[in-house]
């Protein structure tokens, strides 16, 4: 799949924002591995000059989880956050173990399920499933697996 060609993708795309000020979290990562088809909206952990640009855009207002502050833009399609999840990593350390895939920074699937084991909606740990048996057939195809 071209994630280019993904609606909020290209929404995220149009803000040239430098890739190694952010990172994509929440769903995106799992649409970006192809185990899911559609996402509500990309969240986006931003820090320093990709920060400053969504700032730039909306008015900064508190997070969900309390934890932080976020930007909505394009009508809500990108949530842009100065931090993540309570009891996840740092922005810098989210952003400096993001993987690249097609050019766009994106959290780690293991991060991924590690805020959704803490969240543990009904949505996360279908996600969850989804997660780990898509780790595990990786693991075996690398022969890593058991």
């Amino acid at each position: 799949m071209d994630l280019t060609e993904h609606p909020f993708v290209r929404k995220l795309l149009s803000l040239d924002l430098a890739v190694d000020d952010y990172v994509v979290a929440g769903s995106g990562p799992m649409l970006a591995h192809g185990l899911r088809k559609t996402v509500g909206d990309l969240d986006v952990v931003a820090r320093g000059a990709a920060w400053k640009v969504a700032v730039g855009l909306a008015d900064p207002i508190p997070a969900p989880s309390g934890h932080g502050h976020m930007v909505l833009l394009f009508d809500g399609c990108l949530e842009v956050f100065d931090r993540w999840l309570p009891g996840s990593a740092e922005p810098d350390e989210l952003i400096e173990a993001a993987e690249f895939i097609q050019g766009i920074p994106f959290c780690p699937l293991t991060e991924v399920a590690a805020w959704k084991r803490r969240s543990n909606r009904r949505k996360d740990r279908e996600d969850l499933v989804l997660i780990q048996n898509y780790l595990n057939g990786n693991a075996l195809k690398s022969g890593q697996g058991d």
